[in-house]
């Protein structure tokens, strides 16, 4: 009778915390939300003002965009209370500066994932005077030249750099690094001809792409990209190669689910709406919006498939 009695009351314990979610999603929201994310300018930024717009409009609160700096934003979620009105969005380095240095939150444990909103593919470019065409011509130059040829890259940790890092484990070759400060200076020194190549985002060498003062050999997503469509991928010369920017949306761990699964069907409905895929492909960048659940899987994959490359390779923050 005892152990009856434990089952019912567990029973009714978690029925109720269930209600009271489900009551808690449909009056959701009563007031306005926050979506913390990077400072202006960026993509992460640009894409939570997207979002943020067609939501104030859909849900009849106002959905408010708060930059902060670094890693600021994610600390800050990471600490708010588990209740839909404060949102990340955040990109790859939310799992990548973790296993840079030593952070105050852990991007598992931490957070509860809502979305993959947006994906951007890198592109393999390369200067004119190279003689090379192909991903495969690349390969056999860098293997017939080791450590002769340089590519640029931003900050440690940064796309550029970690898919330049994967290029090089998974092709056996050696290249060389040279740091450069953001996309512009990259896209500078290797018009310049300082450096043979890089991974750029499509926004900062498309210009460049069709002066012919660079040359693009391949997107880094697994499948081919409305933003370079001429252009195949570096998967089709390197099986499973894959390095691209990822803008996720996560609420802090606790969040019931019945608040994570309305808010995924809001900034979802918002994400396929013709006149926002438009607005991201004409930024850069290509709509997703998954599931929770596939958001979960994807950060684990990246985390374990980055880790290792990165204790592989001895890399450090600066």
């Amino acid at each position: 009778m005892q152990i009856l009695r434990v089952i019912v009351e567990r029973f009714s314990l978690s029925f109720g915390m269930l209600c009271t979610g489900l009551v808690c999603a449909q009056t959701f929201p009563s007031k306005p939300i926050r979506i913390l994310t990077s400072p202006p300018g960026g993509n992460p930024d640009f894409t939570s003002r997207i979002i943020a717009q067609r939501l104030t409009e859909s849900l009849g609160q106002q959905v408010i965009v708060d930059n902060r700096v670094g890693i600021v934003a994610v600390e800050a979620v990471s600490k708010a209370p588990p209740d839909g009105y404060t949102l990340l969005l955040y990109g790859n380095p939310l799992w990548l500066t973790p296993l840079l240095r030593k952070t105050s939150y852990d991007p598992v444990r931490d957070f509860s994932p809502i979305t993959l909103a947006v994906t951007a593919p890198t592109i393999l470019v390369v200067h004119p005077s190279l003689p090379v065409k192909t991903v495969k011509d690349l390969i056999v130059l860098a293997k017939a030249r080791p450590a002769e040829l340089n590519y640029a890259s931003a900050a440690t940790g940064s796309v550029n750099h970690l898919g330049a890092e994967l290029f090089k484990a998974m092709a056996g070759v050696n290249l060389v690094r040279i740091n450069y400060k953001g996309a512009g200076p990259v896209a500078t020194a290797l018009i310049a001809g300082e450096v043979q190549l890089t991974f750029a985002t499509t926004g900062s060498v498309a210009h460049h792409l069709k002066s012919g003062k660079l040359r693009g050999l391949a997107v880094t997503s697994l499948s081919r990209s409305k933003l370079a469509p001429d252009l195949p991928t570096v998967a089709s010369t390197i099986p499973g190669y894959e390095s691209v920017t990822l803008n996720c949306i996560f609420a802090p761990s606790g969040t019931p689910t019945a608040l994570l699964n309305r808010l995924n069907q809001e900034i979802v409905r918002v994400l396929n709406r013709e006149d926002v895929k438009e607005k991201f492909l004409n930024s850069g960048a290509e709509v997703v919006g998954s599931s929770s659940e596939q958001l979960a899987l994807m950060v684990k994959s990246d985390l374990a498939k980055w880790g290792k490359l990165i204790a592989d390779a001895g890399i450090r923050e600066d």
